[in-house]
């Protein structure tokens, strides 16, 4: 039963942080849509890790770097997430407003995206790796 309650809070989070992003984007003030581009950075940030997961053997000594090269990936998506609003904010395609927003959602939706792996992120019967 807990793991039915970490999925919902879960969707919960994820949801939340699509109502900030959506929220800087169809308010009638800001009224732009450019900060939707932070959605390929919602989806391309779980990829570098899940694909050292799967090739990663704790037995030798590459494995900590594949492990440390996902990792650096990882945080270079991220960092582009949360740098992207900043500088269209910037260029003044958007309001600082709509900023803020987005990067309230950003929060959000990166610490959901950890809640899960950190949720389903080990080697038991409840893992994400059995999906």
């Amino acid at each position: 039963m807990a793991g039915i309650k970490a999925l919902i809070s879960l969707s919960f989070g994820g949801a939340i942080g699509l109502m900030f992003l959506m929220l800087g984007c169809a308010l009638p003030i800001y009224n732009q849509y450019w900060p939707l581009f932070v959605l390929f950075f919602y989806i391309l940030s779980p990829i570098p890790y899940c694909i050292a997961r799967r090739l990663v053997d704790d037995t030798d000594a590459m494995s900590n770097a594949c492990k440390e090269l996902a990792i650096f990936l990882t945080t270079g998506i991220v960092v582009s997430a949360f740098g992207l609003p900043i500088v269209f904010a910037r260029a003044n395609l958007i309001e600082w407003g709509a900023c803020a927003l987005v990067l309230t959602g950003n929060t959000v939706i990166f610490a959901t995206i950890l809640g899960f792996f950190l949720v389903f992120g080990s080697n038991d019967d409840f893992s994400w790796q059995q999906w």
